[in-house]
């Protein structure tokens, strides 16, 4: 299965990884992550795989995570509410998000995608 690949095009990491992508030749299927976002039930799903925090999966510097107060918001919130909140806008969600079905990496460092994307995983 191809990676997929869900990105903002205008995000600056987005373009490092999917470049990074391109370079090591690992085949994807990009997803405008505010045109298209994950559905709740998918947030869930790449959350259950990824072994990070919920939080973890926020845009914490973006424009929409501040104007919602979201910094306190998600200290109280119900892991329910919260999966609620990324599923409904494309650009609270860190990105990008790449998975394969079984693994899923938040953001783009190099190191995690050398370890977890090179030669297609």
């Amino acid at each position: 299965m191809a990676l997929k690949f869900y990105s903002y095009p205008k995000c600056g990491t987005c373009r490092k990884a999917k470049k990074w992508l391109e370079e090591n030749g690992v085949t994807f299927e990009e997803v405008h992550i505010v045109d298209n976002p994950p559905s709740k039930d998918e947030v869930v799903k790449l959350y259950e795989k990824s072994d990070l925090e919920l939080k973890k999966f926020f845009n914490t510097s973006g424009q929409k995570y501040r104007e919602l107060g979201l910094k306190d918001k998600i200290k109280v919130a119900s892991e329910d509410e919260l999966f609620e909140l990324l599923g409904s806008d494309g650009m609270l969600l860190k990105r990008p998000i790449v998975t394969d079905g079984k693994t899923v990496t938040v953001g783009f460092k190099e190191e995690t995608f050398e370890e977890t994307w090179k030669n297609g995983n």
